[in-house]
């Protein structure tokens, strides 16, 4: 069989490179393709947005992704500001004082003040003092937990296997609740943590 016996010049089963059959689905498929690169990229950019810290005097801008808070020193040097929101901030706050609905108290003070707050829990056992346990990298939004709580820096620490908390969830703040913070509100009652 010649060439020339079949129509269009091509032997069954076989392609032409050249014909403008073969040109239309590449052209299709690039085209889909890029379709596919520019909505992919606006997603993520809306999924992931990313956030600009201002930086002190001097400093360059940085930009960072909102889950990852990161911190600028005031130009003094005398504290910190953090580009996570406290509606952001999941704290959990868990009753280490001894006093029924102590955690419960100190959740809501903190949901007032616009912390992003889980159900409160009973710590493993009672403590001595407060203290605001932070998950690595949160740093600057425990010590904003431990001011809205009145507490002194010297309060705030990283988390450790050592909390007296089985779980804390989603949590990347943890405020163990000592009879220090119970007494601040006169509706709690002495007796087992709630």
């Amino acid at each position: 069989m010649t060439e020339a016996s079949h129509p269009g010049g091509h032997r069954p089963g076989q392609s032409s490179a050249t014909g403008s059959g073969a040109a239309l689905p590449v052209g299709r498929t690039l085209v889909v393709l890029a379709l596919f690169v520019v909505v992919t990229v606006v997603l993520l950019g809306q999924v992931h947005p990313t956030t600009t810290v201002v930086p002190a005097a001097g400093a360059p801008a940085t930009t960072a992704p909102p889950g990852s808070p990161s911190t600028t020193s005031t130009p003094a040097g005398n504290g910190t500001a953090t580009t996570t929101p406290p509606g952001k901030v999941p704290v959990l706050v868990a009753n280490g004082s001894g006093v029924t609905g102590a955690a419960g108290l100190i959740s809501t003070r903190l949901q007032t003040a616009g912390w992003e707050v889980l159900p409160p829990v009973n710590a493993s056992s009672n403590v001595g003092t407060s203290t605001v346990y932070y998950v690595s990298g949160h740093q600057a939004s425990a010590d904003g937990v431990a001011a809205s709580l009145g507490l002194a820096s010297s309060a705030v620490r990283p988390y450790a296997s050592s909390v007296p908390v089985s779980a804390i969830g989603t949590a990347v703040v943890v405020v163990v609740a000592g009879p220090d913070l119970a007494a601040h509100d006169s509706t709690a009652t002495t007796a087992k943590a709630g």
